[in-house]
């Protein structure tokens, strides 16, 4: 792992965790506030599961899990990187809200949650950097598939 990369995992979880913060110190548990009425709202939650609040109050699990992901995420980067810029910066992304979200398991033992889409779970900063480096990689290996790719 090279410095630009631990300041984007740095970066992405200060991002997360200051978001996570401002919700917390401006809105009581449970509200919500219509940014697009009916489409769009901040809503402040504290999410104990996992995605969609699946397998709740499994703390040790989460925090099992997150550790190991970033572990295999430092270990993928080294071994993998030859499948290029987007694989790697999607584990970036992995580890780096894989860890913002431990940050809240182990300081409240459920995750803070705040955009709410009302058509979707609501869901943080951490999520999208799980879910848009999991795109990244997923990007990544198709374009190797196809002789294509942007190096490290």
């Amino acid at each position: 792992m090279n410095l630009r990369m631990a300041i984007a995992i740095v970066g992405i979880m200060l991002l997360d965790q200051s978001s996570k913060w401002w919700i917390e110190e401006n809105m009581r548990l449970g509200e919500s506030i219509a940014v697009v009425s009916g489409v769009f709202h901040i809503t402040h939650i504290h999410n104990p599961g996992a995605a969609f609040g699946i397998f709740p109050h499994q703390q040790y699990f989460f925090i099992f899990s997150a550790v190991l992901m970033a572990l295999v995420g430092l270990w993928a980067i080294k071994r993998f990187s030859h499948y290029g810029l987007f694989f790697v910066y999607g584990i970036v992304g992995m580890i780096a809200g894989a860890l913002g979200n431990l940050i809240d398991r182990v300081r409240l033992s459920a995750v803070v949650d705040f955009l709410d889409f009302r058509i979707w779970p609501i869901f943080n900063v951490a999520d999208i950097a799980i879910v848009c480096g999991a795109a990244a990689i997923v990007w990544a290996l198709w374009q190797d598939e196809n002789g294509e790719k942007v190096e490290v």
